[in-house]
C-alpha cells in the first residue's frame, strides 16, 4: 500500500539517479519498449542493495523473483528466517502475506462469479441480510467545531463489485481518524474467538464511511466479501479457495494456519525491533482461531507464490489448467474506478498515483502526475501488504516479480527501490 505521498517522495529522492538511466526508451516517458531483456550486471545491484538491509540490520532477510518468458531472470534470498535460529530462506520459508491475501480472495471470488455461484449486482443482504439495515456515517461540525457522526440511509444497497473493488464503505480502524474510524476502534472488533460469520455481523453493526460506491477506501470488504462466498457455496472459505485455486495451483503451504511442528520452524520473522505490523490485531499463524481474515491472514512461500503470480502473468492459466477464462481475468484486470465511475479518491488511495483498481488488484491505467513517472508500463497489476511482502506482474514485458519478507516499517522503503532496481536494469 503505497500513498500519494510516498510516490511524490520517492520522485523528489531519486531523480538524480533517473536522469541517468540509459533505457532505450523515449525521453520523459515510464514505459519501456516491449521486448527488453535484463542486464545481469544491473541485476547484480538488486542483491547489493539487500546485501546491505540485512548487514546493517533493517531486515533479517528476503526473497527476490523476477521471471520472465516463464523462467527466472533472478532469484536469490537475503538474510536468514529469524535472528534467533539464523536458519536461511529458501523457496519454502513461510511468509504472512497481510494484504497480499486479497489478491487470492479476490481471484476465488472471480471464479464464483463466472461460475455464477454469485454476481457482481448482487446485494451483500442477500447473504448477509444485517447488511440490509445498515447506515452511513456523515461527519457534522458544530460552530465549537466539535465533530458529531450523523447516521444516513446508504443511497443503494452495498453490492459484491463494492465488496470487491474496495469501495463498500467498510473501513479499518488502525489508520486514519475519522468518527467512522474510531468507531471502528471503539467497538473492539477483534476481540475474542470468532468466525467470519460472527465477524460480518459486527461489522454491519458499525457505520460505512461512506456512500457504496463513491469513494475507494481500504478495509474490510474483503472478509465480507468472504463470508458472502461462504454463505454462497455452503463450505469455509480455505476449501473454496483449495477447490477453486490452491490446489489446481499446487499451492501446498498457503492458507491460514501453521500448525505442523516442522513448518512451524519455516516461519520468517522481522527483526524483534520491527514486529508491529500496525493493523490493529496480532496475527499469528501458529495459534489458530475460528477466524479467516481474508484481506490479511494469509501465509504463503515463494514456491507457491510465483505460480499464483504466473498464473496472472499469464491471462489465467498455468500448466494447461485455466484457473479464469479469457474474458473474465480481463473483467478482473479492468479499472473499474476510474473516469466516470462516479468513485472518488482520498489520501488514503492506496494503489497509488498512476493505477486504477479491477476486481481486487491495482492495475497502471496511466503515467500519473509524477515527472519523470515511477518505471513500470500500462497494465501493470500488483499489490502488497503490511509484513513487505510485494508482487508486480508486467504483461507488455511477459515479466513479474516477487517479493517475499517481513518488515512492516521498512517496506514502502525497499518496495520502491526494488522496483526501480528491476526497471533500471531492464535493456532492448
Amino acid at each position: 500500500m503505497i500513498l500519494r505521498s510516498g510516490l511524490r517522495s520517492l520522485v523528489c529522492g531519486t531523480l538524480a539517479s533517473l536522469a541517468a538511466i540509459s533505457l532505450a526508451r523515449a525521453e520523459g516517458t515510464y514505459e519501456i519498449p516491449a521486448g527488453a531483456h535484463f542486464n545481469q550486471e544491473k541485476l547484480a545491484k538488486i542483491s547489493d542493495f539487500f546485501k546491505n538491509e540485512v548487514a546493517t540490520g533493517k531486515i533479517a532477510g528476503a526473497t527476490v523473483l523476477i521471471q520472465q518468458h516463464g523462467k527466472p531472470v533472478y532469484h536469490e534470498a537475503f538474510g536468514v528466517q529469524d535472528v534467533v535460529s539464523k536458519a536461511p530462506i529458501t523457496d519454502k520459508t513461510i511468509f504472512r502475506l497481510f494484504s497480499m491475501s486479497k489478491a487470492i480472495t479476490s481471484v476465488v471470488a472471480v471464479r464464483l462469479i463466472e461460475d455464477g455461484t454469485i454476481k457482481l449486482d448482487d446485494p451483500v443482504s442477500k447473504y448477509i441480510p444485517s447488511f440490509a439495515n445498515v447506515k452511513v456515517g456523515v461527519e457534522k461540525k458544530a460552530e465549537d467545531g466539535t465533530k458529531s457522526l450523523e447516521l444516513v440511509p446508504p443511497n443503494r444497497p452495498m453490492t459484491v463489485k463494492d465488496l470487491m473493488t474496495q469501495t463498500s464503505g467498510i473501513t479499518y480502524g488502525f489508520y486514519g481518524d475519522s468518527l467512522v474510524r474510531q468507531a471502528y476502534r471503539a467497538a473492539n472488533i477483534y476481540a475474542g474467538d470468532f468466525d467470519l460469520a460472527e465477524f460480518a455481523e459486527r461489522i454491519a453493526k458499525l457505520p460505512l464511511h461512506n456512500q457504496p460506491g463513491a469513494l475507494w477506501q481500504y478495509g474490510h470488504s474483503t472478509d465480507i466479501l468472504a463470508r458472502v462466498m461462504e454463505v454462497a457455496t455452503g463450505k469455509p472459505l480455505l476449501d473454496i479457495e483449495r477447490e477453486k485455486l490452491l490446489g489446481p495451483l499446487g499451492m501446498v503451504d498457503t492458507g491460514f494456519f501453521v500448525t505442523d511442528p516442522e513448518k512451524r520452524k519455516l516461519l520468517a520473522q522481522p527483526v524483534p525491533n520491527d514486529s508491529d505490523f500496525r493493523v490493529g490485531r496480532i496475527n499469528d499463524p501458529t495459534v489458530v482461531k475460528k477466524i479467516q481474515f481474508a484481506s490479511g491472514g494469509m501465509v504463503t512461500t515463494m514456491a507457491d507464490y510465483e505460480r499464483f503470480t504466473q498464473m496472472l502473468l499469464n491471462g489465467g492459466t498455468l500448466d494447461g489448467k485455466t484457473i479464469l477464462k479469457p474474458e473474465t481475468f480481463k473483467l478482473m484486470t479492468t479499472d473499474q474506478i476510474g473516469p466516470n465511475s462516479g468513485v472518488d479518491r482520498d489520501y488514503f488511495y492506496f494503489p497509488g498515483d498512476g493505477f486504477g483498481f479491477g476486481l481486487g488488484l491495482a492495475v497502471r491505467t496511466d503515467p500519473g502526475n509524477a515527472k519523470p513517472p515511477p518505471p513500470g508500463d500500462l497494465g501493470e497489476l500488483k499489490w502488497d501488504g503490511a509484513s513487505g511482502c510485494y508482487f508486480v506482474v508486467d504483461p507488455k514485458q511477459d515479466m513479474f516479480f516477487v517479493l517475499l519478507e517481513q518488515t512492516p516499517t521498512e517496506r514502502q522503503r525497499v518496495q520502491r527501490t526494488l522496483k526501480q532496481l528491476i526497471y533500471e536494469a531492464m535493456e532492448n
